[in-house]
């Protein structure tokens, strides 16, 4: 028998089971912390950062990577930048240190640096989630800018060899978000990074979580924060590229055509209109079943063809209009699920 959940129940349920376990985030910070360490070691007077998904408190298990940088002091940074040295022997010497002071710990410990484009790529050879392959780490050695706004960090694939960037002020951003929100913000970009990577070829994930900096700003329910971010981002992605947060580098680029990301984005939103429309009406079995088109994994389906059949036919005794603007079509008293649910 089916279990007629609320929208809010239902989310918070899905939240939950994606949620970065705290076994998973106190030794992906303990790893970090080791990383850091050593990174500052390599590089006298130097300080270091934390962004990314853990740093910004809205990981999904299972937790694969963390990210981290380390920013030279201006005087050691003097010899490099765009037009001077690249960040390569920066990378090198990070990795050796790295591998000095991780190597007994983790025997199966192995560093790229060659071929990277932004950070050295440190392989644990060991998990902090059960049966994962691996955890890995990205390192960025960056230099401070002239204006002191943001950061230069490297671009290997360039001639410049450096691009402007400032992922301090991205975390500070995020966390601001996450306290003006009650948390809702961290419980929306999990769920929405859930739901991008149910396609074969997800946005970038900072994309996604730029465009919630600009339309979560305050505490609501987690259906509304879909439905806002939905709205806002098929919008904001009609009109062009997004641009970065901190306002120091260019837009974000989206590795898709525009048109197939506003296809997607718009689709999700119709779904998730048509699930606070049901549960509006008092119809939990049909609302449940357009949130689990846009979230298959997290939300069970819920086939609301015979509640809906039924309200129809009341409607029709009662002498009332068959059609209410809710996405209902003349053949739903068949046994058949509508377009309206993105079938």
């Amino acid at each position: 028998m089916v279990r007629k959940e609320s929208l809010a129940a239902l989310l918070d349920e899905g939240r939950r089971k994606i949620q970065v376990t705290d076994e998973e985030l106190a030794e992906a910070k303990r790893r970090r912390r080791l990383l850091a360490a050593s990174a500052r070691r390599a590089f006298a007077g130097s300080t270091t950062y934390f962004n990314g998904s853990v740093a910004h408190g809205d990981a999904n298990t299972p937790l694969t990577d963390v990210d981290l940088g380390v920013v030279l002091a201006s005087k050691a940074a003097g010899p490099y930048g765009p037009g001077r040295k690249s960040a390569l022997p920066l990378m090198e010497i990070v990795r050796d240190a790295i591998r000095e002071d991780l190597s007994d710990e983790f025997p199966k410990l192995t560093i790229e640096v060659i071929g990277r484009r932004r950070a050295v790529l440190v392989r644990f050879g060991d998990p902090v989630t059960p049966g994962q392959a691996d955890f890995t780490a990205d390192v960025m050695t960056a230099i401070p800018h002239a204006s002191g706004r943001g950061l230069y960090i490297p671009n290997t694939k360039i001639a410049a060899g450096w691009d402007r960037a400032d992922p301090i002020t991205h975390t500070r951003m995020v966390l601001q978000a996450i306290d003006d929100t009650n948390v809702v913000f961290a419980r929306a970009v999990r769920l929405l990074k859930h739901w991008n990577g149910t396609h074969s070829k997800p946005m970038c994930s900072w994309n996604i979580k730029a465009l919630c900096l600009d339309c979560l700003d305050e505490p609501m329910a987690l259906i509304n924060a879909l439905q806002i971010f939905f709205t806002y981002a098929a919008d904001e992605i009609d009109k062009g590229p997004t641009p970065d947060p901190a306002g120091v580098a260019g837009p974000i680029p989206l590795n898709m055509p525009r048109v197939k990301v506003h296809k997607r984005l718009s689709t999700a939103r119709k779904n998730i209109d048509l699930a606070i429309e049901h549960e509006k009406a008092g119809r939990p079995l049909s609302a449940q079943h357009a949130l689990h088109q846009v979230l298959p994994e997290l939300v069970p389906d819920a086939d609301g063809t015979a509640e809906e059949a039924d309200r129809l036919a009341r409607t029709i005794r009662s002498g009332g209009t068959s059609v209410s603007g809710l996405g209902l079509v003349s053949g739903l008293l068949a046994p058949t699920r509508t377009r309206a649910w993105g079938d």
